[in-house]
C-alpha cells in the first residue's frame, strides 16, 4: 500500500477540512463580536480600520514562513495533515519534531526512511495528542488567569506588562540560541561554528532595527506595520543568496 496516496486521499482532505472550517468559523465569529463591541469600548471606525490593517500586514511575514514550512510537511506526512496542523497550531518546529518522534517509535526516521502505514499513524497521533494538552490547559485555566495575574502583580499593571514582555523576549531568545551556534564535528575535533541559522538571526535583527529606526526618523507609520515582514523575508532571501 502506498502510504502517501492514503495521506493525500480525498477522505483525508475531507477529515482535515472539518477542524480547519471550525477555526475559520471561530475567526469570523470573534471578529464580528469585536466589531459589535467597539462602540461600547469607545473605539472609532478609523481606529478599528487601522487595527485591522496593522494586524493583516503584520501577519504577512509569519504566514509566508508557515506556507514555506508546509512544504516539508507535504513531503513527510502529506498535504491534508500539513494543512490542518499548520492551520490549527502554526508551529512547524513542533509539528516536525512531534511527527519525527512518532515515526521513530516504530523505527522510521522522518524524511529519510520510506514512510509506512504504522509510522504515519504514529506520527499523526503524536502531533495531535501532544498539542491536546495546550487546548485542555487553555480551556480550564482561561477564566482563572485574571485571578493569577492579580495575585502575582497585586494590581500593578506595569509589572504585568514587564513580566509579559520579558517572557516573550526570553522565549524568542531561547529559540534563537538553540540554532545560533552548532557543534560541528571535524577531523580535528568538535568546534562551535556559525551557520545559516545564525546568519538569519543576525540579519533579521539588523533589518528589524533598521526598519524601526527609519520609521521613527522619517515618521513612516507604514514601516511600523511592515517591519516584521521586511525582517523575516529579508533575512530569508539574503540567506538563500549566500
Amino acid at each position: 500500500m502506498d502510504v502517501m496516496k492514503l495521506a493525500n486521499s480525498i477522505p483525508m482532505w475531507i477529515a482535515c477540512a472539518i477542524p480547519v472550517a471550525v477555526v475559520v468559523f471561530q475567526s469570523v465569529f470573534f471578529g464580528l463580536k469585536a466589531h459589535r463591541a467597539k462602540d461600547k469600548l469607545g473605539i472609532s471606525d478609523q481606529q478599528e480600520k487601522a487595527a485591522i490593517k496593522s494586524a493583516a500586514i503584520t501577519a504577512i511575514g509569519p504566514s509566508i514562513v508557515i506556507l514555506a514550512s508546509m512544504l516539508s510537511l507535504l513531503v513527510t506526512v502529506g498535504g491534508p495533515i500539513g494543512w490542518m496542523r499548520l492551520s490549527l497550531i502554526g508551529a512547524v518546529m513542533y509539528e516536525s519534531t512531534a511527527a519525527g518522534i512518532g515515526t521513530s517509535s516504530v523505527g522510521v526516521t522522518l524524511g529519510v526512511d520510506p514512510m509506512t502505514a504504522q509510522a504515519f499513524t504514529q506520527g499523526v497521533w503524536t502531533m495531535v495528542v501532544g498539542s491536546l494538552v495546550w487546548v485542555l490547559f487553555g480551556t480550564f485555566s482561561a477564566d482563572k488567569m485574571a485571578k493569577v495575574q492579580d495575585k502575582v502583580t497585586k494590581g500593578n499593571r506595569n509589572l504585568m506588562i514587564t513580566i509579559a514582555g520579558a517572557a516573550v523576549i526570553g522565549v524568542f531568545a531561547a529559540m534563537t540560541a538553540n540554532n545560533f551556534i552548532q557543534l560541528a564535528k571535524t577531523a580535528e575535533g568538535a568546534n562551535l561554528t556559525l551557520n545559516k541559522y545564525s546568519l538569519s538571526a543576525v540579519l533579521g535583527g539588523v533589518l528589524m532595527w533598521a526598519s524601526t529606526l527609519l520609521g521613527r526618523k522619517f515618521n513612516w507609520d507604514w514601516m511600523k506595520d511592515w517591519s516584521l515582514t521586511i525582517s523575516i523575508l529579508g533575512a530569508v532571501v539574503l540567506c538563500a543568496l549566500v
